[in-house]
């Protein structure tokens, strides 16, 4: 289940976890969440299950057309990945590059399951029952 970083706040505890990937289409920050921070009465069933994502694109991306397309990009693959393969717990935000809203989008999907991987916070859904694709090989 993925609900929505909506807030300032959520978004700097996220960065000040110091936990992020930069891939060529996206930069991902991960957060773990405390218990009680930033929760909302929704996310208290199954808390493990639920991951909560936000999206920002600086100017640096372009103009606002190009911002929100970025965006509307990330999404997407956000919708396409994060679902089965995003561990529950932990906050996400997903940063626009420059080339986010030219790179192909089979491109994005590969950054962010690099991301995701690269972080500790993939998991398979083809698998629900085994352990997770980076556990035991350290």
């Amino acid at each position: 289940m993925l609900e929505r970083l909506k807030t300032r706040p959520e978004f700097l505890r996220v960065a000040r976890a110091r936990r992020k990937w930069v891939a060529p289409g996206l930069i991902l920050q991960v957060a773990l969440r405390d218990n009680g921070d930033f929760q909302s009465a929704a996310s208290h069933v199954g808390d493990e299950e639920v991951c909560r994502i936000g999206f920002t694109a600086s100017r640096k991306v372009g103009g606002a057309v190009v911002r929100n397309r970025a965006k509307r990009r990330l999404r997407e693959v956000t919708e396409q990945m994060m679902p089965d393969h995003a561990k529950g717990g932990r906050d996400y935000v997903l940063i626009a590059r420059s080339t986010t809203a030219a790179r192909p989008f089979k491109g994005l999907v590969d950054d962010l399951e690099t991301a995701l991987k690269r972080m500790d916070s993939y998991r398979d859904a083809s698998h629900p029952d085994a352990p997770d694709a980076d556990a035991g090989g350290r």
